[in-house]
């Protein structure tokens, strides 16, 4: 398979019932180039194992000092010598091949989950847990499709060259024939043990991968509370345990290659005592000698590749059943998302909450949990990932979210959760987004405020540069900007994507008082006319909201304006000035900690 087909336009569907399923199903993708690896191998491996045929051929011919067995020999040393150059390049070029396509598909299969499951997927496995899956083990499974084809090609050249040494010389082919097999199988007992000890070693580099995303997330709060060196102890001792589990597992693996040097030596030892009381008994040549001593030596070749491919197969099935596990994950119903692409306009419903959002309007929910409310939020966007089979869907013209492809449900409904990702790259990449083209860049970073954004911006880049603070480059996750910043940036990105229907998910927690003011002025300007739903409790967001919803417990208790709301509802008005309900239900002074 040509790599030119690299990324795939179809990667497929993985069998995910076990690893080692789904890594044979890697493989019958790539039977193709496994043949071409196959083919150039034995021609590899048969020009390096015909070699001592020549040579014994040459050192028989000086001891009979025959000129032309001489010259045969030196004739067929030149041939197998250009058989083996000319298929070492191809048959490198094919097992790289499988190994970069394989790798390739299954991160395009873990890509495509990711981007279906959304943030479903680190809810299931830690953050750090998947960067291990998509990296380290993606390269495990794909070292162990690329030696299979090289193990195939020793497996057959081995055979060849034991059916060649039994027609040669049957005694020494048949001692040959016997211990290769012994040879190979000696190392069975211990890959028991070998797997146990990578699965631990896989999982301790799982645990300090996470313990060190965590730790680079947060690194600005823990400056803040001064609390990095903490982590820094705990990814160390992490670190530690990983070093220890790794030394562990390789000292397994020093014993199983010293354990094939120590039989095959003594195996050779055997080989050479038998041969020279067959030439002191005048049974074979010299030449004939020096011949099954090559064959014999040639063994470790594959011999060293069968220990390769166990150790390659060991170290894939663990990283395969971690990889399976992964891209099994599924949304609780799969039965939905099969209708017709056609996006809707009109008002949206939540059947579950009673929460109605008309269409057109400024809406804001108080919902008074944060939790609570970002789930609902995930609802109002259809194909919530943790909706469980038969749970009504979220209506949107009458049309159920769940119903239509996740692509248009995206496309008809955008949910900004609370804690945005920006990803690293320009302020201009960063808006290289779909959207309707009703809104530009500049209005989106005015009505988000980002003028003191893009000055500061502006300031950071490089002398004799670029002078456009769209030019400016974003530290990844954002985390160049401070939290107010990567909201109002993130929350401009929303805007000019123009989606029928806007869910922000409290877009200003943190932001200043008077920069929220001006937000929410400029949010709903450029929204009028469209649909914007915003979760929050600050009363700035509240008061310029043209219906406010309070949901303080799944359901919809009231509906009305700000100010309506404040007057009639003591709950509603005790969620918006963070007061403390008396036993009475009456509010008091007491800020709430």
């Amino acid at each position: 398979m040509s790599l030119r087909l690299v990324p795939f336009a179809d990667p497929g569907v993985p069998d995910t019932r076990s690893g080692l399923r789904l890594i044979l199903w890697l493989e019958r993708r790539q039977l193709r180039g496994q043949f071409a690896a196959l083919g150039w191998g034995m021609l590899y491996f048969g020009g390096i194992a015909a070699a001592p045929v020549a040579v014994g051929i040459a050192i028989q011919a000086v001891i009979d000092k025959s000129w032309s067995r001489l010259m045969l020999a030196g004739v067929l040393l030149l041939a197998f010598g250009a058989a083996k150059s000319a298929a070492d390049s191809y048959f490198h070029r094919a097992v790289v091949t499988n190994w970069i396509c394989t790798a390739s598909r299954l991160q395009q299969l873990l890509f495509r989950k990711a981007s279906e499951l959304g943030s479903l997927l680190t809810r299931r496995i830690a953050a750090g847990e998947v960067v291990a899956v998509s990296s380290g083990d993606v390269e495990k499974i794909g070292w162990f499709v690329e030696v299979l084809g090289r193990f195939a090609a020793a497996l057959l050249t081995c055979f060849a060259v034991v059916v060649g040494l039994l027609l040669y010389e049957p005694q020494l082919g048949l001692v040959v024939l016997v211990a290769v097999p012994v040879l190979a199988f000696s190392i069975v007992p211990l890959m028991g043990p070998a797997e146990r000890r990578a699965d631990l070693q896989r999982a301790k580099g799982g645990r300090a991968t996470e313990l060190a995303a965590d730790t680079v997330a947060g690194l600005r709060v823990l400056r803040g509370i001064g609390g990095e060196q903490l982590f820094l102890d705990r990814y160390r001792s992490a670190s530690q345990e990983y070093r220890a589990s790794a030394v562990h597992s390789a000292r397994m693996w020093s014993l199983i290659a010293a354990l094939q040097v120590l039989l095959f030596g003594l195996f050779l030892v055997a080989v050479v005592w038998l041969g020279v009381r067959l030439v002191l008994a005048g049974r074979i040549t010299v030449g004939e000698l020096v011949t099954t001593y090559g064959f014999v030596t040639f063994m470790m070749v594959p011999l060293h590749t069968f220990e390769e491919t166990a150790s390659a197969f060991i170290f894939s099935k663990v990283s395969a059943r971690r990889a399976a596990r992964v891209l099994s994950l599924q949304r609780m119903d799969d039965t939905r998302g099969t209708g017709a692409a056609q996006v809707p306009e009109g008002d949206l419903l939540d059947p579950v909450s009673g929460l109605e959002v008309p269409a057109g309007g400024f809406t804001a929910v108080v919902c008074g949990n944060p939790d609570a409310g970002g789930r609902l939020a995930d609802r109002l966007g259809g194909h919530s990932p943790e909706a469980e089979p038969g749970d009504a869907s979220v209506l949107l013209d009458g049309v159920a979210l769940d119903d239509l492809p996740l692509e248009s449900a995206r496309t008809a409904v955008l949910v900004q959760d609370k804690d945005p990702v920006l990803l690293s790259g320009t302020v201009r990449n960063l808006f290289d987004v779909p959207s309707s083209g009703a809104v530009t860049v500049e209005q989106a970073l005015e009505a988000a405020q980002c003028a003191d954004i893009l000055d500061v911006l502006r300031q950071s880049l490089p002398a004799g540069g670029p002078t456009d603070p769209m030019d400016a480059v974003l530290t990844e996750r954002g985390r160049s900007l401070s939290g107010g910043q990567r909201q109002r940036v993130a929350l401009a990105r929303s805007l000019y994507v123009d989606p029928a229907v806007l869910v922000l998910d409290e877009p200003t927690s943190a932001v200043d008082a008077h920069t929220e003011a001006r937000i929410a002025d400029g949010l709903r300007a450029l929204r009028s006319g469209r649909t914007t739903v915003v979760f929050t409790s600050s009363p700035l967001m509240l008061d310029r909201a043209e219906r406010v919803v309070f949901v303080p417990d799944g359901q919809v208790v009231a509906v009305g304006t700000h100010h309506e709301l404040v007057h009639s509802e003591r709950q509603y008005r005790a969620v918006v000035t963070r007061a403390v309900l008396t036993d009475e239900g009456e509010p008091t002074l007491e800020e709430s900690v």
